[in-house]
């Protein structure tokens, strides 16, 4: 059975303790690639991911977003939301389903 992370800022990812979901306070670029390698190769099926870490470590990132697992979603932050994390989803479900969702339910809708 796989496992779930949550990585980031201290402030923004101790609450998912609680629910179960290994947390992976990391504040540097270099922590988070770190951090980031160690759960992508361990027993982790979804990693979350904090908006502004994920911007500091985007090119390691982008080094599994070709694969099945483990998934990495990013997710906002007490600093408030970048708009990353939905422009993220979007972009996995347009390739899964190979069509922009969110574009033809406006477009169906107006």
């Amino acid at each position: 059975m796989y496992k779930v992370a949550v990585m980031g800022d201290y402030d923004s990812i101790y609450g998912f303790g609680v629910l179960g979901m290994d947390t992976f306070p990391v504040s540097t670029a270099e922590e988070g690639t770190k951090t980031l390698r160690t759960l992508a190769k361990g027993q982790y099926g979804i990693i979350y991911i904090t908006e502004n870490m994920a911007a500091l470590i985007s090119k390691e990132i982008d080094k599994y977003m070709e694969m099945t697992m483990p998934a990495i979603i990013q997710i906002p932050g007490v600093v408030g939301n970048t708009g990353e994390g939905i422009k993220n989803i979007s972009r996995c479900v347009e390739t899964a389903v190979g069509s922009d969702i969110l574009f033809q339910s406006e477009r169906t809708t107006n």
